[in-house]
Parts: structure tokens; sequence; C-alpha cells
């Protein structure tokens, strides 16, 4: 499929004179075709719950969920992944981003990186990519060589995939077990694909991940009860997701959460169920560290 053909390399018709453009009307103009971003992600939710579904059995199963992209799409999988292990407690291994020209490529472009499929390919076999991972491959052509590489490769090993596109049609989607097809349009400015479609895009990690973790049990009611405190203003927040969850005063919480070496959920099955750090921890591992269920007494 030739660049010219996608509809993230066409044209903007309202945009023709963007460079004469007013600041308001430019800005009004950028403002009005963001909001296509959304609508785009909700057209294609059918196609996101699977992929979800797929995450979370990789997970029961000790798998990864695995990001792959190049350029704005690699930084955007990249930026979900890192922020899984402060917001979820998860491991730094368990959601990994992976990014055509490796790590140095989340600040400088690598030139011609994402051109070579072989590279993704080479990039998941240096993290031992096993059958039961999930790789995600984010192109907003939907037809980058080093995705493709990549989930050519994840599907020789057995492992499952799934491709964020952002045109219908994508030539990626053929290559994974569950296609995200997002109808994001032309760009305001021709093929800066970092605007509405990167928007498109980080929409649906953060649901992938998100949605994920709530259904692995990294959540309570609304809570993020595996945070892990790291710093001052994480330290505050555990206290007040502890004193919410346990419906208490903030002082009882307080002193919950140092009982509770500064675990959260520790913290909060300790008070709703009224019982020692390590019946909590116990109750807490019998329920796959679910907290409803532990302070329930399963």
């Amino acid at each position: 499929m030739d660049l010219q053909s996608l509809t993230t390399e066409s044209a903007l018709p309202e945009s023709a004179d963007l460079d004469r453009m007013p600041v308001a009307d430019l800005l009004a103009l950028m403002n009005a075709e963001d909001h296509k971003a959304p609508a785009a992600v909700t057209a294609a939710l059918p196609q996101i719950v699977r992929a979800v579904e797929l995450i979370v059995a990789a997970r029961a199963r000790g798998g990864r969920l695995i990001y792959l992209g190049a350029g704005t799409s690699g930084r955007l999988g990249l930026l979900d992944a890192v922020e899984c292990p402060p917001t979820f407690g998860t491991e730094p291994g368990d959601v990994v981003g992976l990014i055509a020209g490796g790590r140095q490529a989340a600040g400088t472009a690598v030139e011609g990186a994402e051109d070579d499929p072989l590279l993704g390919a080479e990039d998941l076999r240096g993290i031992d990519l096993r059958a039961v991972d999930v790789v995600v491959g984010l192109t907003a052509s939907g037809r980058t060589p080093y995705v493709l590489g990549g989930l050519d490769h994840a599907t020789s090993v057995g492992a499952l995939t799934v491709s964020v596109a952002c045109n219908i049609g994508a030539l990626v989607s053929s290559h994974a077990d569950v296609a995200i097809e997002l109808a994001t349009g032309p760009e305001v400015l021709t093929g800066s694909t970092r605007l509405k479609a990167g928007t498109a895009q980080k929409l649906v990690c953060n649901m992938l991940s998100t949605a994920a973790m709530v259904q692995g049990g990294k959540v309570f009611g609304n809570l993020m009860v595996d945070v892990r405190p790291t710093n001052a203003k994480l330290v505050d927040r555990a206290r007040r997701i502890v004193a919410t969850a346990a419906r208490t005063d903030a002082d009882t919480a307080a002193a919950a959460l140092d009982a509770a070496g500064g675990e959260v959920k520790v913290a909060v099955v300790m008070l709703l169920a009224m019982c020692s750090r390590q019946t909590a921890i116990d109750r807490l591992a019998r329920a796959d560290g679910r907290v409803r269920p532990a302070v329930d007494g399963l």
C-alpha cells in the first residue's frame, strides 16, 4: 500500500491555508479535529475489548504486555509501559515498551530504524519473547516494517498479537490476532501523526493497560490500591486511598499504612477485615491479590 493512499498521509482541505490562519482559527481547527480521536476509538471498542481479554488471559498465565512501535507510536507505548509500575505496582518487566532504534530513540530520532522488519523481531528476541506474552504493534500508518516484522516473529513463537493503526484496511491488521483500526483521518498538519492519530493511540494504550490491570485485581473500587508510594505526593495519595477504601480518618489510615510497611492493599485489608498485617498478607495471597475477596474471607 502506497503512503499517498493512506488517509493519515492525505491533506485536510480545511487546513489548506494553515500558514495564513489567525492563531485563534488555527487552534479552533485543531481542537475540532482532535474531537475525532475519541470518536474513532468509540468505533473500535469491540476490538479493544477483545484485545483486553487477550492481555488479561496472558497475564493470568504469567505473560507480559509488550508494546512495539516506531517514532511517536513507539514513544506512546513506552510511556504507557513505564507508568505501570508506579500506578499498579507491577514489576518493570511485566509491561514492556520497545521502540525502533532502542531506548535512545525515545528522545532522539534514529534514522531508518523503523524500515527494517528484522529489527522488530530482533528486539523481541532480545527480551526473550514467549508464547504466553501479548505483543501490541502500534503504527499510525499501519505499514511500519519494524512493527510488521515484530508481529510476524511473535506469531511464529505462539504469542498473541494486537495491532493498532490509524487507517482502515491497514496492512498491519492482517498480521495480528486482533486488529484495532482507528479512522482518525487526515491531520491538520499533513502527515503529522503525532497529532490526532497519536492522541487516538494514546487513548487505546490507556484502555489496554488500565482495563487489564483492573481485571487483574490491581484496583479496589476505583482506587489504585497497588500504587507504590515512592515520593511525597504518592505517600499522601496512598494515605488518602487507604482512608477512602477503609472509610476511616486520615490518622487511622496513616497508622495502618505504616503498620503495613507502606503496602496500600495490606493496610486496606487490615482495616476492613480488622486483622493483623500477616493475616492480611495471607488473605491477599489466597485471593490472588484481590482486595474484595480478601476482605470477605473468600
